[in-house]
């Protein structure tokens, strides 16, 4: 693949601060001010923190808004194969050439500035965002929330909180209460905090700073509850309003909770005046699609190497993700059952960075895996190696794990030993995520 004008100067961005991360909010607004305050002039903003669950609310949430056919800017992140997936300007990727002069401006303000690759790509970010009309913007958190570059937003129109969980100890502090508190800084006074499920020490923590600063709450299991029904749907119950609702599209019985966190955000910004009507909501949980979320992958080389195998993708790294992961092979492993046929085997190809606990990433997973396969992630320099990952996947206690060179190694490997039909579940990072992308178009 060429490469694009905006790699190049995204590469010299990489290079002006000697830190990956360093979590201050100083030069994010020094930039700001000198691009001319473009965060106050945005549309309204839903601000979204959490450890697990960010993308995917805000996915189903874009998809309620568009049914209502409003125009939504997005911005997320990492991205998985190209850097202009983390900035949507009213429902469009942004375009190549629109990137590229953007992120020149901003060097340009920058004035050779030290400032982090995250801080002045938000900061252009939010002045794409600023130029361009639109009715609603979704912004994620990139990490933790309290010092974290879009927490530049005085009055948003709505925050959400997904669950809070153990990652990013060494950013974010070394306990959950610690770390809730981070992400719990995001909210603001009058603006609705909708909060999905938590574990009781995060949720006090995140009561306690809404409280501080006067911001209403609309928590899950309290104000609002989202039940799982027969049919994979879920019934949406809070004082605003009570229905039923499809099954979420995006796979995994953990997407009833972020379903229902988006239908919850959806709900207070009705309350704002937001033309969102019933029907919206409906096609927006069932229509919302977001990558690496246990996705199905239908063409591509890991498709080809396995005929006859349902390959997924997820891009979740940390304990809890595993532990939705196992409930999804559980899950699995029901349907099969009941469609009257053997349950299928599932392996599993792992890649994680140097930075995410292995162990307990894997270790719900164990019973549930016929297999281990580790690898290491290509062209990523803080990847574990496949001898050091699989080593701690040895550590479970799991009887069957084995390295491997790259994926076509892995699926070559697993193709000579298992006849299929079986599953292969592709996991532990999202990095790695966006190059099995690439890889599969």
């Amino acid at each position: 693949m060429a490469e694009r004008q905006s790699d190049r100067v995204l590469d010299r961005l990489m290079g002006l601060h000697p830190k990956l991360i360093d979590l201050s909010l100083d030069r994010t607004l020094d930039l700001l001010e000198r691009l001319g305050r473009p965060q106050d002039h945005l549309p309204p903003v839903v601000h979204v923190a959490g450890t697990n669950g960010k993308g995917s609310l805000i996915a189903v949430l874009r998809a309620i808004a568009e049914a209502a056919g409003l125009k939504v800017h997005v911005y997320t992140s990492p991205h998985l194969v190209r850097f202009a997936e983390r900035i949507r300007l009213a429902g469009e990727v942004i375009g190549e050439e629109a990137l590229t002069e953007l992120l020149e401006r901003c060097e340009v303000a920058n004035e050779g500035r030290p400032i982090t690759f995250f801080e002045i790509t938000t900061c252009a970010a939010l002045k794409a965002f600023s130029e361009t009309p639109a009715d609603l913007l979704l912004l994620e958190v990139g990490l933790g929330g309290r010092l974290d570059s879009t927490n530049v937003i005085d009055a948003p129109a709505a925050t959400a909180i997904t669950p809070v969980s153990m990652d990013h100890e060494q950013f974010l502090g070394a306990t959950l209460t610690a770390i809730a508190g981070e992400k719990a800084a995001i909210q603001k006074a009058g603006a609705p905090s909708i909060v999905g499920p938590q574990m009781p020490e995060a949720l006090a923590v995140i009561d306690a700073a809404a409280e501080r600063v006067g911001a209403p709450l609309a928590r899950w299991g309290m104000e609002w509850s989202a039940a799982p029904l027969a049919d994979g749907g879920f019934r949406f119950t809070s004082a605003a309003w009570r229905g039923d609702l499809p099954p979420p599209g995006l796979p995994g019985r953990h997407q009833i909770d972020n379903a229902g966190s988006a239908v919850a955000v959806a709900l207070a910004l009705r309350d704002q005046g937001f033309p969102i009507a019933d029907a919206h909501l409906a096609a927006g949980v069932t229509g919302a699609r977001w990558w690496a979320r246990l996705q199905r992958l239908t063409t591509g080389p890991a498709v080809d190497a396995l005929p006859g195998w349902e390959v997924r993708l997820d891009g979740g790294h940390n304990p809890s993700a595993g532990a939705a992961l196992a409930v999804q092979a559980a899950d699995w492993r029901t349907a099969d059952v009941a469609a009257g046929e053997g349950p299928r085997p599932l392996h599993l190809l792992c890649g994680m960075l140097n930075s995410k606990a292995a162990a307990a990433f894997l270790a719900p997973l164990v019973p549930h895996a016929a297999s281990i396969t580790t690898i290491a992630i290509p062209g990523e320099p803080n990847s574990l190696s496949a001898e050091d990952l699989a080593a701690m996947a040895r550590a479970t206690g799991h009887g069957a794990v084995s390295t491997a060179e790259s994926l076509a190694d892995a699926t070559a490997r697993l193709a000579a030993r298992e006849p299929g039909p079986a599953r292969l579940l592709i996991c532990g990072s999202l990095y790695l995520a966006g190059r099995v992308l690439a890889d599969h178009g």
